[in-house]
Parts: C-alpha cells; sequence; structure tokens
C-alpha cells in the first residue's frame, strides 16, 4: 500500500511512545481526521519542540519543526504563504503556554486561520521533567522538587480560558484521551476545528488534557487516575467556545 497516498498515519510502524503517553493516541486521531476530510495532500504540521517530534516517523503528511515555541509563528507564515493549505500546529504546554506564550496569543488575538493542537499534560516532557505553566499546585518537577509552590511559582494557567478573553478566536474546546467516550470527543473536535479552517473560519484550538506517566514518576494505572482525578479537576473538559 502506498502510505503517501492514502493515509493519513502509518499502519506499518508500531508506537514510539512512553507506554501510557497519549501523543500516539492524538496522532492517529489527527491522521484518521486527515484521511476522512481528504486533506492529506494539503496537510502541513508545524511541530513545537518535544515529545511530539517523534511522530514525524508515523504520519505521510507534510511536517516541518519550529523553534521551541515558535509553532504558531511559523503556522501563520506557512499559511499566509500557502492559503490552500491547511496548517496546524501541536504543542505541549511547555512549547505553546510558557517559551511561546508571545506567539501563540498574538496568533490567535489576530484571528489567523490556522488550527491549533494543545497537549495539556501539566509538565515538560522530553527536556526533562521540568514545570509547565500548567504544572499543578503541589506537584513535583526536576525544577520544583518540592512541588509547585503558589507564593513562588503563580497558580497553573488555563490556555482555554485565557484565549477566551480574546475576540478572535473562533473555536476552544478541552478534551482528552482517557476514555472511548472521551476519545470520540476528541476526533470529533479535532475534525471540527480543520473544518473552521478549510471554511475560513479563522482561529481554533483543542487542548488535550494527557498524562506523562514517565515524568509523573507514575505507572500508566496510576497516571490515568491521576489524570482524572486531579488534572481534570483542574482543567475541566468541555466546550469553552464555538461561534
Amino acid at each position: 500500500m502506498n502510505y503517501r497516498r492514502t493515509k493519513g498515519i502509518r499502519e506499518d510502524m508500531a508506537s514510539g511512545f512512553c507506554p501510557g503517553c497519549m501523543h500516539g493516541t492524538v496522532f492517529k486521531l489527527i491522521g484518521e481526521v486527515v484521511e476522512e476530510l481528504g486533506i492529506r495532500d494539503r496537510a502541513a504540521n508545524v511541530q513545537g519542540v518535544g515529545c511530539c517530534g517523534l511522530a514525524m516517523e508515523y504520519v505521510t503528511y507534510d511536517v516541518t519543526t519550529s523553534p521551541h515555541g515558535r509553532a504558531c509563528a511559523v503556522a501563520t507564515g506557512v499559511k499566509r504563504a500557502n492559503p490552500e493549505t491547511i496548517v496546524f500546529t501541536y504543542q505541549g504546554d511547555g512549547d505553546l503556554a510558557s517559551i511561546g506564550l508571545a506567539e501563540s496569543m498574538s496568533a490567535a488575538n489576530r484571528g489567523e486561520n490556522i488550527t491549533v493542537i494543545f497537549i495539556n499534560n501539566g509538565i515538560y516532557g522530553m527536556t526533562g521533567g521540568q514545570m509547565a505553566p500548567t504544572t499543578l499546585i503541589g506537584m513535583k518537577a526536576t525544577t520544583a522538587p518540592q512541588g509547585r509552590i503558589v507564593e513562588e511559582h503563580g497558580y497553573p494557567m488555563h490556555m482555554c480560558e485565557i484565549l477566551n478573553t480574546l475576540t478572535a478566536p473562533v473555536y476552544l474546546e478541552r478534551t482528552s484521551c482517557n476514555t472511548p467516550a472521551n476519545t470520540r470527543k476528541t476526533k470529533a473536535a479535532i475534525k471540527k476545528a480543520f473544518r473552521n479552517q478549510i471554511e475560513g473560519r479563522g482561529f481554533s484550538l483543542v487542548e488535550i488534557v494527557t498524562t506523562c506517566p514517565t515524568n509523573w514518576g507514575m505507572n500508566p494505572l496510576k497516571a490515568l487516575e491521576f489524570l482524572e482525578e486531579e488534572m481534570f479537576r483542574e482543567f475541566p473538559l468541555g466546550v469553552i467556545r464555538d461561534r
């Protein structure tokens, strides 16, 4: 089978992500959406720095990696230079909400006609388990060995709610892949975000709250329990804006 012409994902390769990580699931959903919408030859993914970069081996659409945090800026340039291309970023919380906060906010504020897939696992992944803007209060990280302390580090940032204060974004939703039902909702959200871009409606962001068993220091089952009991309490799932 010629994967370059028929599929959004390569079905002949096994995932190289850590056990319990949801990156593989999300990329499979993106690949299915790209295939179902018939946009594989028009799709271009701008990846942030981190574990998301591993997916280059598993997808069949065009991919480029931006400097750390600059995915929305690069995606803006790609989209403006090639308006017919379906451009989407794939970024972690450190990339989008910390190093790239200015680029993310500015692209949303301008209403750029791009799609952002935002992976929120509450920590920096590949770069060493540092505290991210989304790290929970009391949650330990390599740069916060005593846990996140409000007086020292501030509170977790809620990107969907922050972007909801802007006028331009058309679609903001927070989802997860912890259950089959939520996985289906995540796929539907991704498809809606892509359709918004196809229809020229403007900036869409899907935030997917996921696990990181390796940097959380948990096995996959405990990480899933932490996700459902603690992460969802801080980051409740649902549609934030749909215009």
